[in-house]
């Protein structure tokens, strides 16, 4: 499939998207959002792809949020908004609850819309250049109230989505809405060494984990311990020792 505002590149099970409008600081239009959308179901859909990068293209950002030039000028419904329908609504989460693990190489300035969505993100990797604002209150709007606590905790969200405040690279990195922070020029290679090591696993069992994960927000402690016994003798039922641990029988000799 062609695209106009994102890039897709594929290689050896690790999908990278760009983000491609630098010249509006990859503002989140409704193209880029269905065509994101498009690409984020066929790569969950995609047994060969293991792990998916999402960064910006150009050195500045991200994504500086929704496009509001767009947002302006489009027809607007009875509260004044541009309507939605309940399918472009579900594009954030259908994003968060891929069952791909999911990098975000935060190349940029990350606000608005363009934070919410990387803190949708599994793993976050950032530079220098990193920025966050949560800018839904001071634009009468709200967002990541259901993934920004999942990330940095709830006193820090509040604070982020009730101030509306910049969060820049170190701060973002110590309070763990970063998980790397590394010099802009190693930012690509940090989040494909990353998506290496996850993409050199087994598959059926980093899709799982995910799963468990997810699933279990909210659980009480021992309901996600018996979940994960459950998923154990099912779905994620252990490989057999000897194709597990062939490796490394190889290495020290079979028993």
């Amino acid at each position: 499939m062609n695209y106009n505002t994102i890039k897709l590149n594929l290689d050896e099970g690790i999908a990278t998207v760009t983000l491609n409008r630098p010249d509006v600081l990859n503002a989140l239009s409704e193209e880029l959002y269905s065509e994101l959308d498009a690409a984020v179901t066929s790569l969950d859909e995609d047994d060969a792809v293991r792990v998916i990068i999402f960064t910006g293209s150009g050195e500045r950002a991200f994504s500086a949020g929704a496009d509001i030039h767009e947002m302006a000028k489009g027809p607007k419904n009875d509260s004044g908004l541009p309507p939605k329908t309940l399918d472009q609504e579900r594009r954030a989460w259908r994003l968060a609850a891929m069952s791909k693990p999911t990098i975000g190489a935060i190349n940029g300035l990350a606000y608005g819309g363009g934070a919410a969505m990387a803190s949708s993100f599994d793993i976050r990797v950032g530079c220098e250049h990193s920025s966050f604002r949560f800018l839904a209150a001071s634009y009468g709007r709200v967002n990541a109230t259901w993934s920004l606590p999942m990330q940095v905790g709830w006193p820090a969200a509040k604070e982020l989505l009730f101030t509306a405040r910049a969060v820049e690279a170190k701060e973002a990195f110590r309070m763990g809405l970063l998980n790397h922070l590394v010099p802009c020029d190693r930012l690509m290679d940090s989040a494909n060494e990353i998506a290496r090591q996850i993409a050199a696993n087994d598959p059926r069992m980093v899709t799982g984990i995910k799963a468990l994960l997810m699933n279990g927000v909210g659980a009480g402690w021992q309901e996600m311990y018996e979940t994960e016994l459950h998923a154990r003798e099912g779905v994620l039922k252990p490989t057999p020792v000897m194709e597990g641990f062939k490796d490394f029988l190889s290495r020290k000799g079979k028993p």
